[in-house]
């Protein structure tokens, strides 16, 4: 059987070392917590703000004023984010965003790099803006030292495979030392384990250029394993069916549309939108996140392409949307238009709407970070019922780590004996070996792809597409013959490989949960069209889907959202 190459012991993991993962480390650590990072790749440089960002969502009372209600209501009707809040959580983000932003800034973080608290992008004209301007290029280095500073262990490297739960509660996880060619396990016992393992990406077949599955906005290696290694042990995920669809550069992915000067315009020079004519350096052009489909409907419609059109900037307003691309951690595309000599105040350029993807769906957090099974946490892109990008990762990850941190002794600790016996932990073990002494077996790309394809087959996510109950059974059933054919016949040659394939089966667990939640919303609510169910049902409008494990039962549950003060 596969090495068991060692075994760590903590008060507090955290799965991931993205932004939400290194803030809980950081806060559980100044609670007197022992903390462990396990991150896949190297937390310096990992997760969607692995190369920066330049938008903070906050509340700033010297800057918005002292009524927290008036960014509360920005944020839930005037943002790209506020459709799947609860509105408590958003209050609770925002009344904590502040301290975030300045512990960021006391930290070395640059929050007001024009000397200012400065809100531009992703706003309307007239209105209050909440996107606050920050360069975020070594964001990721400045939170790792931080972390090492108060004595978080991180081992990098060191994918999380499978969450391990006993009396109910958890007791710790597998997961898999990726460090060198041979593979081996890693079993660590905590009880209180906090998931930021980010937004789901890999899940459908990638619009811009099919068949490269990285070429993404996001971070390509976030493929749902959180979520799935959540659902296994049933935990409830939340909103899972109403996937995310963002937009940027046509064929080139990557984030930053907000950061964009220009006017979104039809060929013949007609703005796509009503909100500006002319660049507008405080707002951006927001009409793209307004009208989410436009990329594709122009294109289905024939009045496309739609293109950016950066051509009446100022030198000034050009030096700042450039600097705001490089805070962002566009780099390779900045690089990418100089080698080709793409200047956006001379040449328009095409802009797309990227493939589907899950980013504030999934688990189901409380106002402290808690999920449904006692200890354990989420926070970031993963959540289902809070998003707000890189503050939302800061500050519930940070409110996560901080409650972890301070009841270490609620739920006791098992021995490090206890937990590597788990049944859990030799099952892992088990497929571990078995996918890596098959010889000649498939390669995890083509069950990757193959997910891919019956996500965009029998689960596809608008516009110009309908899900039914007849296309989501049929996934269903394709699902879970493509789980037992990955399960008998996937190879890997290489710790990289193993990692991956084990990706691809977390993916399959991603899919099917969504799609017994797209059953269950028997209404049209997009991005969810229900061809069978071709109108939006108002009794829905303020209830939330929950979806869950239990006993092998897939449990589905509509609750109220939570609107307290």
């Amino acid at each position: 059987m596969m090495e068991i190459k060692n075994v760590y012991e903590a008060d507090v993991l955290v799965v991931g070392g993205g932004v939400a993962g290194l803030m809980a480390a950081i806060a559980a650590a100044e609670k007197g917590a022992r903390v462990l990072v396990a991150e896949k790749a190297d937390s310096r440089r990992s997760g969607s703000g692995a190369a920066g960002n330049d938008h903070f969502r906050c509340y700033i009372p010297e800057c918005h004023g002292p009524d927290v209600e008036r960014i509360v209501y920005e944020v839930l009707h005037f943002s790209q984010v506020g459709q799947c809040h609860d509105p408590h959580l958003t209050r609770v983000f925002l009344r904590r965003s502040e301290e975030i932003v300045r512990k960021w800034e006391s930290w070395g973080i640059p929050m007001r790099p024009t000397g200012q608290w400065e809100f531009t992008g992703h706003a309307y004209p007239g209105r209050v803006r909440s996107g606050l301007k920050y360069d975020g290029k070594k964001q990721k280095a400045v939170m790792t030292s931080e972390a090492k500073k108060r004595g978080v262990t991180i081992l990098n490297h060191m994918p999380v495979i499978e969450l391990l739960k006993k009396d109910g509660r958890m007791a710790g996880a597998v997961a898999l030392d990726v460090s060198a060619e041979e593979p081996s396990l890693c079993v660590i016992a905590a009880p209180s384990v906090i998931l930021g393992t980010g937004c789901t990406t890999r899940l459908y077949n990638n619009m811009a250029t099919p068949g490269w599955m990285f070429n993404l906005a996001y971070c390509p290696s976030n493929a749902g394993g959180g979520i799935a290694q959540a659902w296994r042990i049933g935990a409830k995920l939340v909103n899972l069916e109403m996937t995310s669809r963002h937009a940027g550069p046509k064929y080139f992915q990557r984030c930053g549309k907000g950061t964009w000067i220009g006017v979104l315009r039809y060929p013949d020079g007609e703005p796509l939108g009503p909100f500006v004519d002319k660049p507008d350096r405080a707002c951006g052009d927001i009409t793209s996140d307004v009208w989410n489909s436009s990329f594709t409907d122009v294109m289905k419609n024939g009045r496309g392409p739609a293109y950016m059109d950066c051509s009446g900037l100022t030198p000034e307003d050009y030096d700042y949307m450039m600097w705001g691309m490089d805070s962002e951690g566009l780099k390779g595309m900045l690089n990418y238009m100089d080698e080709a000599g793409i200047d956006p105040r001379r040449h328009a350029v095409e802009f797309m709407q990227y493939e589907p993807f899950l980013i504030g769906k999934g688990l189901e957090i409380d106002e402290h970070g808690r999920c449904s099974v006692p200890g354990l946490y989420a926070a970031g892109d993963m959540v289902g019922n809070f998003r707000a990008d890189i503050g939302g990762a800061a500050v519930f990850g940070w409110i996560a780590g901080e409650y972890a941190g301070s009841h270490i002794g609620e739920n006791a600790a098992f021995s490090d004996e206890v937990v590597c016996a788990l049944p859990h932990v030799a099952e892992v073990r088990v497929l571990c070996e078995k996918i890596m002494n098959r010889v000649g077996g498939c390669p995890w790309k083509e069950g990757n792809l193959a997910v891919q394809q019956i996500m965009t087959d029998y689960a596809p996510s608008g516009p110009h597409t309908a899900r039914s109950a007849n296309l989501l059974n049929a996934g269903l059933k394709y699902l879970g013959d493509l789980r037992q054919t990955l399960l008998s016949s996937m190879s890997a040659t290489c710790s990289h490989t193993l990692m991956r394939a084990l990706e691809t089966l977390d993916l399959v667990d991603v899919g099917e949960a969504l799609m017994h939640a797209a059953l269950e919303r028997r209404e049209t609510r997009p991005p969810h069209n229900r061809a069978d169910f071709t109108f939006t049902n108002p009794m829905l409008g303020e209830l939330f889907l929950t979806v869950r494990k239990e006993e092998g039962n897939i449990v589905k549950e509509w609750r109220k959202k939570d609107n307290s003060r």
